[in-house]
């Protein structure tokens, strides 16, 4: 195998890959004492998370403005950062009901690097850049680049070619001063430290950036009226779960009994935010959803129009 020296040199920099030699004869100590330590170092990602939240609200914003005009969020990642981009993204239509393809999870090397390494994906800026281009991502689209080392060529090489393609960008990382950030208009660098296992960036890591994407989908979503106060009124019942979920926040967000509830339920076709709208407002299902086609799917703005002060 050739040496890559100055990739070496470059590793021996970052913090995530940093050695910890206090560590080093954790394999020697009781099961209790590591999963402690496990537990202590987690801590304080949250303080980490915490130091990058103006960036974040900063990032968001500006994405959910772009969404709001029918713009999607996509997620370019490779590794841990590419599957956890995947993930936030599989997970937005049955939370949020959200349209196909509106939030897209890339991993490099595809679909199938999310249970088998791709070798050579991650070191790939021209596979970033197909992989956009297959999406036609353009001005109204987000494109967030996800990496802990702040470095990872298909992650940097997401944000770059975005950027030529006129999209938000966001680089996400737990390094400082990283590439990715200085590639994006939003450079959100999370600074987690040295792992508990030198270089496994799906520890502290891996847990900050789960932490960062859930804050980027679901204020968006927020933002984009897919919640009434801290309800999700716009989820998909699509199992038995969902279905007593839909029920349940039917229930909290009017303090109607249950046949007022089913009733209301089954007439807007299963969608919770017109039946909400249609016990508060006192509306049949087609006035319910004219008005909320007429508030962009804002609920809270369609109550208002239906009864005015």
């Amino acid at each position: 195998m050739p040496r890559n020296d100055a990739l070496r040199r470059e590793l021996d920099t970052l913090t995530t890959e940093a050695f910890r030699p206090e560590l080093a004869d954790i394999d020697r100590l009781p099961t209790a004492e590591i999963v402690a330590l496990m537990n202590a170092e987690d801590s304080g990602v949250s303080a980490a998370v915490a130091a990058g939240l103006p960036v974040i609200a900063d990032a968001i914003d500006a994405a959910a403005e772009r969404m709001a005009r029918g713009g999607r969020l996509v997620y370019a990642g490779a590794g841990t950062a590419g599957r956890l981009g995947v993930l936030d993204a599989s997970e937005c239509p049955p939370t949020f009901n959200t349209s196909p393809g509106q939030v897209v999870g890339l991993i490099a090397g595809g679909p199938g690097a999310m249970s088998h390494a791709v070798e050579g994906a991650e070191d790939s800026r021209e596979m970033a850049a197909a992989d956009l281009d297959a999406l036609g991502v353009g001005p109204d689209d987000t494109v967030v680049g996800v990496s802990a080392s702040g470095r990872t060529p298909y992650a940097v090489g997401a944000v770059e070619h975005a950027r030529r393609l006129g999209a938000l960008t966001v680089g996400l990382s737990c390094n400082a001063h990283s590439p990715l950030a200085r590639a994006a208009e939003h450079g959100v660098e999370v600074v987690t430290g040295p792992e508990l296992l030198t270089g496994s960036t799906r520890l502290k890591a891996g847990t900050a950036q789960k932490m960062v994407l859930n804050m980027i989908s679901t204020v968006a979503m927020i933002r984009l009226g897919k919640t009434y106060g801290n309800l999700m009124v716009d989820l998909r019942s699509s199992n038995e779960k969902l279905r007593a979920r839909s029920q349940r926040i039917v229930e909290l967000a009017t303090g109607a009994g249950p046949d007022e509830i089913e009733a209301a339920l089954s007439a807007a076709d299963g969608e919770v935010k017109t039946a909400i709208l249609m016990v508060l407002a006192g509306v049949d299902a087609p006035t319910a959803d004219r008005l909320l086609t007429t508030a962009d799917g804002h609920l809270r703005a369609a109550l208002q129009a239906a009864s005015p002060a």
